[in-house]
């Protein structure tokens, strides 16, 4: 896959890059990205709930009255689940939500997500970003120029830059992470994927060691 690399102003600088094909141009398995979306927002869940059955709410032991002869329903003690303030049937209880995936299934899963986007035309490569300084308005006047308005965008990075990371975690609809970080929840979940040159180099070194 050919694109263009471009400048901070969304120009094209006369240069491209390839994209290797054994990643951004595979058949997308979207049973694998179900996979390993379904296990990221499983992994996140906290699992802290939890309700007290009738050994722990508070209350007596003793039977309300005896078992036969009142005209009544049997009846226990008043922790009863049958009875306000009793104890919960069945409730939840405190657990983890998350579940094994394989790294096959989980690389699989992301360049798949990396062929939708290049399907869709929705990566973009731009030169490495140069901030001296953290600036908020600066990094938002590049993105919207590479990405438009009020879409979400995900900017991969080579390593953690602290004024890249400063000047971007503000930002609405915007992820910034180093592309080792990257993965398949962020990718489905944007509009537009932004690689800096650098970043998007690292695809060609599996290749080129290869080769």
């Amino acid at each position: 896959m050919q694109i263009d690399v471009l400048n901070s102003k969304g120009e094209k600088t006369g240069r491209s890059m390839e994209l290797p094909d054994e990643i951004f141009g595979i058949q997308p398995n979207d049973h694998c990205i179900y996979l390993a979306v379904k296990q990221y927002l499983a992994a996140k869940r906290q699992g802290t709930h939890s309700t007290k059955t009738r050994a722990e709410v508070h209350g007596s032991s003793k039977k309300l009255h005896r078992q036969k002869g009142t005209g009544g329903s049997r009846k226990g003690n008043i922790r009863n689940p049958l009875y306000k303030g009793g104890g919960t049937i069945n409730g939840p209880k405190p657990h983890d939500y998350d579940f094994k995936l394989n790294r096959k299934v989980k690389d699989l899963a992301k360049m798949s997500a990396l062929a939708h986007k290049a399907q869709e035309n929705k990566i973009v490569v731009v030169e490495d970003f140069n901030l001296t300084a953290p600036k908020t308005k600066d990094f938002s006047t590049v993105l919207n120029t590479l990405k438009g308005e009020n879409r979400k965008s995900l900017i991969v990075v080579p390593e953690y830059d602290t004024n890249v990371y400063l000047s971007s975690r503000n930002l609405v609809n915007n992820r910034t992470v180093i592309l080792s970080d990257m993965n398949t929840y962020d990718l489905m979940n944007s509009n537009v994927l932004i690689f800096t040159e650098t970043a998007a180099k690292l695809f060609q070194e599996p290749v080129e060691a290869e080769a």
